[in-house]
């Protein structure tokens, strides 16, 4: 059996990893306050923008933290597309999550359903990435740990919902994109905990591309999606701020001849 090591470059990946998940949960939450002050197409926009945000900060937190996982005894590689599906489920299944927060009126089923959908949703992106791995052996789970990965998955996204709903001031925002990285990191290793591979040795090429051929750029540049969105969203003025602008220049407007 081959030795596992989930930190191969030390804390540098489990705490950049945790960054991304924190920047990813926070920027969703806050497209997703928006939106609920919103009406028409801009709260669509707002929805679909923090449901981008957040499937691409976990699945960017996933990847991130497989930099630092290796294999004794083999090389690792990844297969492209199921890869890229594992993006596109993330954000997908956290889209319907935030949309049923967003346009439900039955805020406590939509909380439900919609962390529901969405921690099993987030488990299956994680599972798919490593579903793509490619190395000399095979790999097996421990269907507890695997289990308890898809709780902790749920309890989260459950958690990020609820935070979306209720909690509506930048700082308390900040606060709970903390917790949610925290939850969603922890999912991620707890994942990984219930990883063991027996390694056969071969000398035969492994399909796929390396971490740093595809994994590395792609990384990169979701990373860099994300601080562009959330400068955007930061300078992007809030309904309550449109609407004292508005009232500020009415007075202006009626003392023009």
């Amino acid at each position: 059996m081959g030795h596992l090591d989930h930190a191969a470059f030390g804390w540098l990946t489990p705490a950049l990893s945790y960054v991304m998940a924190c920047i990813g949960a926070a920027l969703g939450l806050r497209c997703t306050v928006r939106a609920l002050t919103a009406t028409g197409r801009s709260r669509r926009n707002w929805l679909i923008t923090g449901a981008s945000a957040i499937g691409t900060g976990i699945w960017t937190m996933h990847f991130v933290a497989m930099f630092g996982f290796s294999v004794t005894g083999t090389e690792i590689r990844y297969n492209v597309p199921l890869t890229v599906v594992s993006l596109v489920v993330a954000m997908v299944v956290v889209g319907v999550g935030v949309f049923a927060v967003g346009y439900s009126k039955n805020k406590g089923r939509a909380l439900f359903l919609g962390g529901l959908t969405t921690g099993v949703g987030v488990a299956s992106m994680h599972y798919l990435g490593m579903a793509a791995l490619r190395l000399h052996g095979e790999v097996h789970y421990d269907p507890a740990m695997v289990g308890l990965s898809v709780l902790i998955a749920v309890a989260a996204a459950t958690a990020a919902l609820w935070a979306a709903l209720n909690i509506k001031a930048p700082v308390a925002v900040a606060v709970a994109s903390l917790v949610m990285g925290a939850a969603v990191t922890s999912m991620h290793y707890t994942g990984m905990m219930a990883v063991s591979v027996d390694v056969t040795p071969g000398t035969a090429e492994l399909s796929g591309a390396t971490t740093m051929q595809f994994i590395f750029p792609l990384a990169v540049g979701l990373g860099s999606y994300l601080f562009l969105t959330s400068a955007f969203v930061a300078l992007s003025p809030t309904a309550t701020e449109r609407e004292a602008s508005a009232s500020a220049q009415r007075p202006l407007e009626s003392a023009l001849p």
